[in-house]
């Protein structure tokens, strides 16, 4: 299984669709937030199942501010970020993930890629594919796989 996980697109949709045209096909997509109102044209890019959350831009949407569900065996937590302080650390999300027993938390909002693979949970945040804020300002993106014995794995990509 093939997942793109990205996050902060802020409308711009043309980083996206060269991203999806890179990696295609996938089976997943999760967009952790600050879509600013391309949830239908996202999903339609996509193709393929789409998770998707409101980030602190996303004024009007539907869009839930998080969502649980399992990838295989993995439990998984999505969030933008913003309500646990993520841009102080990733511990305060890593303990909530913790606690609501998740595997894998994912993350945005401080448009900076970042993996921890724990003991406990595995922390991502895969940066921003439009106004990326790390070293260098590299548009990133994290393909995760999941292997033929169920083992995630997961790699950061730059645009």
């Amino acid at each position: 299984m093939k997942i793109l996980i990205v996050s902060d697109t802020h409308g711009y949709h043309k980083s996206l669709a060269r991203v999806l045209e890179r990696v295609e096909p996938i089976d997943m997509l999760i967009h952790l937030g600050d879509v600013e109102g391309g949830e239908d044209y996202i999903r339609e890019l996509a193709n393929c199942e789409v998770h998707m959350i409101a980030g602190n831009n996303d004024f009007f949407t539907d869009l839930e501010k998080e969502e649980e569900f399992f990838i295989g065996k993995y439990r998984v937590f999505i969030t933008h970020g913003n309500y646990y302080y993520v841009a102080l650390g990733p511990e305060r999300i890593r303990q909530e993930a913790i606690e609501r027993k998740c595997d894998i938390v994912m993350y945005g909002h401080t448009h900076r890629p970042f993996i921890d693979i724990g003991d406990e949970v595995t922390v991502i945040n895969p940066g921003s594919i439009s106004y990326p804020r790390q070293d260098g300002r590299k548009k990133s993106f994290i393909i995760m796989e999941i292997d033929r014995k169920g083992a995630p794995h997961y790699t950061l990509n730059y645009l």
